[in-house]
């Protein structure tokens, strides 16, 4: 994840590889394997971000701020160098009996642009010109996606052996489609807050373009991202870290 100002690379936050155009998706697999969900309690986490672009590697800060209290949530990443400006992604939502029910994601580098949910038509809206997209069950925006694995393997940390998956309806702030989580296994890090276990989760490319994107949910910090790794189609990459 990495901020794209004028300066910076143009490396997207959280989008890995879909168009401008909403895309058709396919309806996830079910998760009624999944009885119980346990929301991180509120937390904020800083990390160090390490990229590279064209071979030249760049460093950047980043803060993820999450607040819950037992309705609601807000989630709130901040990808920024004090030079060169930020990146913000915003996903603010309920709290229901199946995890995370996104209402607004916002995306914001010099002007917004944003997602809306709309329960009632099972739609979601576009503040950029873009046609809606049917909003599936258990829809969740770039941002939410990462809060809601956390909330699933925290809530039954038994079913999610390696080899097995989580699909989600991920939307963006001009398209929506199809992410799946494969579970890998539980490793021990070396990162700059520390050293820490945490359960190591990839996306693989959908197309020739899209991007891989690897992340690591920390039992002992409620299974929020300590790591989160984005490797672009052409070898460009963003490594995000855990600080404090």
């Amino acid at each position: 994840m990495v901020l794209a100002a004028a300066a910076m690379p143009s490396t997207k936050l959280l989008d890995t590889g879909a168009s401008t155009a909403t895309q058709s998706v396919a309806t996830p697999p079910p998760a009624k394997a999944v009885q119980k969900f346990v929301v991180p309690a509120t937390a904020r986490l800083k990390y160090d971000v390490k990229g590279e672009v064209k071979g030249f590697p760049y460093f950047v800060h980043g803060d993820l701020q999450w607040t819950q209290d037992g309705k609601t949530y807000t989630a709130r990443m901040e990808i920024s160098h004090f030079l060169l400006g930020s990146r913000v992604q915003t996903s603010t939502g309920q709290i229901g009996a199946h995890g995370l029910e996104p209402i607004r994601f916002g995306d914001k580098v010099r002007s917004e642009v944003a997602a809306h949910f709309n329960y009632e038509s099972n739609k979601v809206t576009f503040s950029a010109n873009t046609p809606d997209a049917v909003m599936l069950p258990g829809a969740q925006d770039q941002l939410s996606v990462l809060m809601q694995a956390a909330t699933m393997v925290a809530g039954e940390p038994r079913q999610f052996t390696q080899g097995s998956t989580l699909s989600f309806q991920a939307v963006g702030p001009r398209s929506a489609e199809t992410w799946v989580f494969t579970v890998g296994v539980s490793e021990k890090l070396e990162l700059p807050g520390g050293e820490i276990g945490a359960l190591h989760l990839w996306r693989n490319p959908n197309a020739e373009y899209d991007s891989k994107l690897e992340i690591w949910l920390a039992p002992s910090l409620d299974y929020l991202p300590v790591r989160i790794r984005l490797t672009q189609a052409n070898g460009d990459l963003v490594d995000q870290q855990w600080k404090k």
